[in-house]
């Protein structure tokens, strides 16, 4: 059995195949995933959550930068402090419009779903190098 914190074997596949610069999304359960993998970890509203995903998977992929969502401040600034005290200083934040970060998604290696109800509860991770 893995050691590491993520036992989702599709999840770590994905991580596991990324090179630098590559990205992936975590988004919340009404989120559109077009035309990219989809790993659907939805169980009911709410669960899993999205900081609980997104938690798990820092503890396995090294992210140079996170794209998030403009309206983020606006509608859940709760959330978007939450996830900015997840990076270091080091790791780029950029803020473009919610239809930008749906398209941009597409080009992510794969889309993780979670059972987050909270608006605009979405980022993508741009993947860094380790050396």
């Amino acid at each position: 059995m893995k050691k590491s914190e993520l036992l989702n074997a599709e999840m770590s596949q994905v991580i596991a195949e990324m090179g630098h610069t590559d990205t992936l999304t975590i988004c919340d359960c009404g989120f559109p995933i077009r035309g990219t993998k989809r790993i659907d970890l939805t169980l009911h509203k709410g669960v899993p959550a999205f900081l609980d995903v997104l938690d798990t998977v820092l503890t396995e992929e090294h992210v140079e930068k996170i794209i998030l969502a403009n309206e983020i401040k606006e509608h859940s600034p709760q959330l978007e402090k939450e996830i900015l005290k997840r990076f270091s200083k080091d790791v780029k934040v950029e803020y473009i419009s919610h239809e930008e970060l749906k398209k941009s998604s597409e080009l992510s290696r794969a889309v993780i779903r979670t059972g987050e109800c909270t608006p605009f509860a979405n980022i993508i991770l741009v993947s860094g190098v380790t050396f």
